[in-house]
């Protein structure tokens, strides 16, 4: 028995011939055109079924589909898709939960401490909305906020030493670096078992004592003067102070410090012993602004993390070889920040909230 043949405008007969023979074709299109063609000869649909090998059914959707939206009908329909599991709701609900206490035995929350508490979220989930809003549950911010009601001028002072030091002055940035440790760790090279050779070291380490080190940082030339000792205080600071001074004899000598106590001999002898040199110190917590804490930075990165020390002696021989390896290809330090401003307490909170 033959149905009533699909017609088929040239146009039409020539695309799904077209199909059909390409080679790039989803195959599920060239089966609907295959299908359509077959029709439009007049087949029944038991007919083309049986040619195609599917069901009498699949040939009648297709049918109704192609008279009803021609080519068109031949697409796939638009589908639903999975069923959303989570909503703008289940967001909220994890956002609110950061602001709840946290279970008892934990400091702060995570991931999975969210997750449990939620009952019914992934921790999948949860890390993609704290990522969404660029929050990070287990990073912590510090901060060293000055309160020092005279910060602008203190500042402003000592920029401008680095900026625009005094004609024929020495300008020279001073700190200590105390108790650095002498510890002795088994190290070596390892060799892995993909080829590859690493150097590394052992967890596990002895303390064998701690050394003290007074740096100066000569600000127009970049070189460096230390001394080692085994106490940090006024008597020590002094001292070293008398080996940086003698060092330029008949020069006025700008000193950055901080406001360490054993660094303030504003009523010692000492000042007005040395008539040529002026002290000049950081704002309260504002030790960023002694570019010696940049050099002391250089210091530890390359010469003290990851070595072994037996000993302080090997710790104060290992920072001389430093300076002396430092200071042949020593340059200054460029002062590169546009402003150096206070910033109140509530603007800091008020940057960390947003």
């Amino acid at each position: 028995m033959r149905t009533k043949p699909i017609g088929l405008t040239a146009e039409e007969k020539g695309k799904l011939e077209r199909m059909v023979r390409s080679s790039t074709a989803e195959q599920r299109q060239v089966f609907r055109a295959r299908l359509i063609l077959l029709a439009s000869t007049g087949l029944a649909g038991t007919e083309v079924a049986k040619q195609l090998g599917c069901r009498t059914a699949t040939v009648s959707k297709w049918r109704r589909r192609f008279f009803s939206q021609r080519l068109e009908g031949l697409k796939d329909a638009p589908r639903p898709g999975k069923h959303r599991l989570y909503t703008a709701e289940t967001e909220r609900r994890i956002l609110a939960m950061l602001d709840k206490p946290v279970p008892e035995g934990y400091s702060r929350w995570n991931g999975p401490l969210l997750a449990k508490a939620l009952g019914d979220v992934d921790v999948q989930f949860v890390w993609k909305v704290m990522r969404r809003h660029n929050i990070a549950l287990e990073r912590r911010h510090s901060w060293c906020i000055s309160t020092d009601p005279d910060f602008a001028a203190k500042a402003a002072d000592i920029v401008g030493l680095y900026l625009h030091p005094p004609d024929n002055a020495v300008v020279l940035s001073i700190d200590e670096k105390p108790s650095i440790q002498a510890l002795e760790r088994a190290q070596g090279w390892l060799r892995l078992p993909n080829g590859k050779a690493v150097t590394g070291y052992s967890h596990e380490y002895k303390r064998h004592g701690t050394s003290n080190l007074f740096a100066a940082l000569n600000v127009a030339t970049g070189h460096v003067q230390a001394q080692h000792t085994q106490r940090r205080g006024r008597v020590e600071f002094l001292a070293f102070m008398n080996q940086v001074v003698a060092r330029y004899p008949d020069r006025e000598i700008h000193v950055i410090l901080d406001n360490l106590s054993t660094h303030n001999p504003k009523h010692d002898k000492w000042l007005q012993r040395h008539k040529n040199v002026k002290l000049h110190y950081t704002p309260t917590r504002a030790s960023w602004l002694n570019q010696i804490e940049c050099w002391f930075s250089i210091l530890s990165r390359k010469a003290l993390k990851g070595a072994s020390f037996t000993s302080p002696l090997e710790v104060r021989q290992a920072i001389d070889l430093f300076i002396a390896a430092y200071n042949k290809n020593a340059a200054p330090f460029q002062w590169r920040k546009k402003k150096v401003r206070q910033i109140p307490l509530y603007d800091k909170y008020a940057n960390l909230n947003n």
